[in-house]
């Protein structure tokens, strides 16, 4: 056996799972060496959900990232020729028409994302999967890339370990487990383990159902969660004897029922002669802090396997059997059926990137068997370059902001999400119910009273509508459409509508105390800023300026949206969405320390409040109540300055600047002093406006970009028509990728702004869509893709009720940036003519902008 070395480039802790030997192939195609694997146990592991995962793979969801990882983890098994290209079904049963609107919906999604499902008719499925009582189905998705990796993805990781060894760039060892980490000055130095300590300039976390625990070492947590997975097998079934295939027919989704079904193929291989039924528990999820599992020499299967009762199981195996009646004639394997334990998180997202506290410290968490060389390339090409090619925010682990490493929270939020793994549909706006409360405005007992429908953003309760408004819908109802589909209406409040019309004519007040905050503070922030951001911030920016601005990464992609406000010579506050905020925080945490800066950051969201008051009557509404009237004209407050000022006594730092593309202030305060404030205007009969209007109405009536919908970093600022009219002169990260940019005769692609000619679907329901819809040529009905090979999606979407249309932005492909020409999106399975109203950045309402500026 070799001797443990004392030093490595990189140390990976859980080498023996798929994850783990996946990173360590991917590091080793980009070129790393010196590395060194650890696992608890064997190599490949024998305690992990490697060990016992059922190995199937689909690729069905809603989701960009996930749609590449899996189909990038299936071409990767099949290079090495160990996936069965199968195929896989997903059934709506009869009577389950949520269900079947579903499978719709990915269809569509596959468009816009690029995999190839398509629907099937019960008897197409029953052709295809002939254990289906055709009688109980009334449509299917068929995915012709579904299939399973053979014999087991345990021995793929093996096979993977085994050739990195074999390369010289990978030293392994099993039975060799964690103990501690040592760090020193935020950067990770080395690894303590069983067989001593060992110094590493990386560390990579491919633990799996262990991962918190490693966390924890480093003083942090990880929002994932184990959670038993009932596993079942009947037997003896002979169907494939002497065929030696290790699966005959095709994968089975009953999702309707939360479950599945497999054939194992010959009984002569190595997992063969049974049918496996596995089940997500949507009534009582059974979940397992990491810290509570057992070790291997006490569990009767593993740690990750553990016992079952049939009668956990009893109700759905009767559905199941309904549906499948090959499972009521075989019989049932107590001794082999067991709960396995996967990991399920608190926003349905993996936890994928380098540690907010710990430079060096990588985490590649919560990944599941038909995503892990995806995943794989996504961490090695991250650590080698900087940044990935698709845009990683929803699986960044920087996303998490510090509640939500709190014990109690990652427990009730996995609690909830355990639920939902297969069943009910996750709907595009779906709440959660656990966790919430974390944040409340200083005026959310006022909102409260007026009926809010709240909905929550990183911790913060939002109210989207208030119900005391409902009033408003007798004066604007004729411009407020019923959204009669269900889908469409659901965690919608109408009101909102109403409340931007009443805004557009008069004033509104909307609650924007979500919004994070950060404060650089220093003798070189000016310095820091004007690296990181790619307007000009510092040099003779004036104190009392604010500045729409970006950051981008290494190669020139969108990577961050927000204003910066120079508050002194040395202090400035960035103004930023709540969804992108700690991700933002720790980017700019992590310039200083790599610049030497010398500056302190602070996260100071919860010490302020802001309300954003608009309207065409917001100047001389405000002026009634300020302490200095006049400071508010339009001579004496310029667009995008903000000035220190009293409002009936209450400080305020009001920034004149709007996102909703009226006259009016954003009105940032100390938290204590925020209830006087919106007592005040509302006094003056200011009318509470829901954040819907913010975020989604009028935002799309004005053509703005939402950073991690809209503005990506697969895409470049010319791209996103937000670049400058010049380039600054200072240096700034990403600078020679945008300046290569801009010297292209034209983009690939531009962001565009669509309306819908109509919106009637094929039963005669006017349809109000949401999500990522796939763009396509009306000559072909194919999806539009780039010259880059990016594919054509609607980014955002909604109604704007000023504009009496759903307003849409995608990025289209250069040759179809015309304005007028007509091309087709697809919701659920329902194509509707849409129109380009502009290329590059094009309002809808007040084109020329000069309503903010009034």
């Amino acid at each position: 056996m070799a001797q443990f070395p004392e030093r490595a480039k990189v140390v990976i802790i859980g080498q023996g799972g798929i994850v783990g030997a996946s990173v360590v192939h991917h590091l080793i195609e980009r070129g790393w060496d010196n590395i060194v694997g650890i696992d608890k146990s064997a190599i490949p592991t024998d305690v992990g959900s490697t060990a016992h995962a059922s190995d199937f793979c689909f690729n069905t969801m809603h989701d960009q990232m996930t749609i590449f990882t899996t189909k990038y983890s299936i071409d990767f098994y099949e290079k090495m020729g160990r996936y069965d290209r199968i195929g896989g079904i997903e059934v709506a049963r009869v009577g389950d028409d949520e269900r079947m609107q579903e499978l719709k919906r990915r269809v569509a999604s596959g468009k816009a994302f690029g995999n190839r499902v398509e629907l099937i008719s019960a008897a197409e499925a029953k052709a295809k999967m002939p254990l289906l009582d055709e009688s109980m189905v009334q449509g299917a998705l068929w995915d012709p890339d579904a299939g399973l990796v053979k014999p087991r993805s345990q021995m793929v990781a093996g096979e993977l370990v085994d050739a990195a060894v074999a390369s010289g760039k990978l030293k392994s060892f099993a039975n060799t487990a964690c103990t501690g980490l040592r760090i020193e000055n935020g950067r990770i130095q080395g690894v303590e383990t069983t067989k001593g300590f060992i110094a590493a300039d990386y560390v990579v976390v491919c633990a799996g159902l262990w991962g918190r625990l490693i966390a924890n070492m480093a003083g942090e947590d990880l929002p994932i969660m184990p959670v038993d997975h009932p596993l079942t097998f009947f037997k003896p079934y002979l169907e494939f004897a002497g065929t030696g295939k290790d699966i005959g027919y095709p994968l089975l989704r009953d999702q309707g029922n939360s479950a599945y079904l497999r054939d194992t193929g010959d009984p002569k291989t190595p997992e063969g002669g049974q049918i496996e039924w596995g089940y997500y528990e949507e009534k009582n999820p059974r979940m397992c802090h990491p810290r509570d599992l057992l070790e291997k020499e006490q569990a009767r299967l593993s740690p990750s396997q553990r016992d079952l009762e049939l009668d956990q199981i009893m109700a759905p195996l009767e559905r199941a059997i309904e549906l499948t009646p090959i499972l009521a004639e075989l019989g049932y394997d107590d001794k082999y059926s067991f709960n396995g334990l996967l990991q399920v998180t608190t926003d349905g997202n993996p936890s994928i990137g380098e540690s907010s506290k710990v430079r060096g410290l990588w985490y590649a968490e919560a990944v599941w068997v038909k995503d892990g060389p995806g995943v794989g390339k996504i961490v090695a090409d991250w650590m080698t370059d900087g940044y990935t090619h698709i845009d990683h925010a929803r699986i960044d682990v920087a996303r998490i902001y510090p509640y939500q490493q709190d014990e109690q929270y990652i427990h009730d939020r996995c609690y909830e999400g355990a639920f939902k793994i297969y069943n009910p549909p996750v709907h595009n706006r779906e709440p959660y119910s656990a966790g919430r409360g974390i944040f409340k405005s200083p005026f959310y007992e006022r909102e409260k009273a007026l009926g809010a429908y709240f909905m929550e953003l990183s911790g913060w309760e939002r109210a989207h509508g208030y119900a005391s408004n409902e009033h408003l819908l007798a004066v604007y109802g004729d411009k407020v459409p019923v959204r009669a589909n269900e889908w469409d209406n659901r965690h919608f409040w109408r009101v909102s509508n109403a409340e931007h019309l009443k805004m557009t004519e008069d004033v509104g007040m909307i609650n924007i105390s979500h919004f994070a905050e950060i404060d650089v503070v220093g003798p070189d922030a000016a310095d820091l800023l004007e690296y990181i951001c790619v307007a000009k911030v510092g040099g003779d920016t004036p104190v009392g300026k604010g500045v729409y601005t970006h950051f981008l990464d290494a190669k020139g992609g969108v990577r961050a949206d927000l204003t910066v406000l120079r508050l002194a010579q040395d202090h400035y506050r960035v103004i930023d969405g709540a969804d992108a905020g700690h991700r933002d925080l720790v980017w700019i945490q992590r310039m200083a320390q790599d610049r030497g800066a010398n500056v302190k950051v602070t996260d100071t969201t919860t010490a302020f409040g802001c309300l954003g008051v608009w309207g065409p009557n917001a100047r001389a509404t405000i002026q009634k109540i300020a302490d200095e009237p006049d400071a508010w004209t339009h001579d004496n407050f310029p667009f995008a300055a903000f000035r220190n000022l009293k409002i009936a006594g209450v400080p305020v730092l009001a920034f004149r600047i709007s996102y909703v593309g009226e006259q009016g202030w954003e009105l940032h305060f100390k938290y204590e002093d925020g209830l006087a404030l919106w007592d005040a205007l509302f006094a003056l009969g200011v009318t509470p406006v829901g954040v819907e209007t913010y975020a989604n109405s009028r935002r799309m009536e004005k053509s703005l970009r939402l950073q991690n919908g809209d503005l990506l970093t697969e895409y470049n600022l010319m791209e996103c028509d937000l670049a400058r009219p010049k380039v600054k002169a200072a240096e700034f990260h990403g600078k020679q990728a945008h300046l290569a940019f801009r010297e292209r005769e034209h983009q690939p692609a531009y962001l565009c702004t669509l309306t819908m000619k109509h919106n009637i679907d094929s039963t005669g329901v006017a349809r109000y869509p949401l999500g990522n819809l796939p763009v396509m040529d009306p000559a072909t009905g194919h999806t539009l893709i780039d010259s880059q090979g990016r594919r054509s999606y609607t980014t955002s979407i909604a109604f704007g009720p000023t504009i009496g249309k759903n307003i849409a932005l995608a990025y289209l492909p250069h040759a179809y940036c015309q304005v007028g020409r007509e091309l087709q999106i697809q919701y659920f399975d329902d194509v509707y003519p849409v129109k380009v109203e502009a290329v590059g950045y094009g309002a809808l309402y007040d084109p020329e902008n000069t309503k903010p500026r009034s």
